[in-house]
């Protein structure tokens, strides 16, 4: 697995909001576009997770906006997973969204599970996609999540 995963981005008009900048909610919709590239490259794309009745989770996502994108720019978002739980049902990812100039823009903190689409109920994650994310690229303060919740 790779030491690093990142994609970029231009940034299309669709993106804008009403200030001439990017949107609020084009952050985060990166951040789940390269989520969910990563799972696809890495053996569990969308059409697997579907035929096995499996779907990602949010429960919170947290965003800390640093620097302006503006229309037509390049960003660069990465990954690393901040941590599993023992039980391997619950995850955190962060992601880091850059402009071209290598200037941090934001930053995105996800917690959630996976969740079975038939049950409508968290499950333990499949061994193959543990291994999957236990392979990501780590952040610096990667921590096991003590889960409070009974899910």
């Amino acid at each position: 697995m790779p030491s690093t995963y990142k994609r970029s981005f231009e940034i299309r008009w669709a993106d804008l909001d009403p200030n001439g900048h990017m949107r609020h909610s084009a952050y985060l919709d990166y951040a789940a576009q390269l989520r969910i590239a990563y799972f696809g490259e890495f053996g569990y794309p969308l059409d697997r997770m579907v035929s096995e009745n499996l779907g990602p989770l949010l429960f919170s996502e947290h965003a800390s906006y640093q620097r302006e994108i503006r229309p037509n720019e390049v960003i660069t978002t990465d990954l690393a997973v901040t941590g599993l739980s023992a039980n391997r049902k619950h995850w955190g990812i962060r992601h880091q969204i850059f402009k071209a100039s290598g200037e941090l823009a934001a930053t995105i903190d996800c917690r959630g599970a996976w969740l079975d689409l038939q049950q409508r109920r968290v499950i333990v994650m499949p061994a193959e996609l543990y291994q999957l994310m236990h392979a990501m690229p780590h952040s610096d303060d990667y921590a096991v999540i003590e889960s409070s919740r009974q899910t």
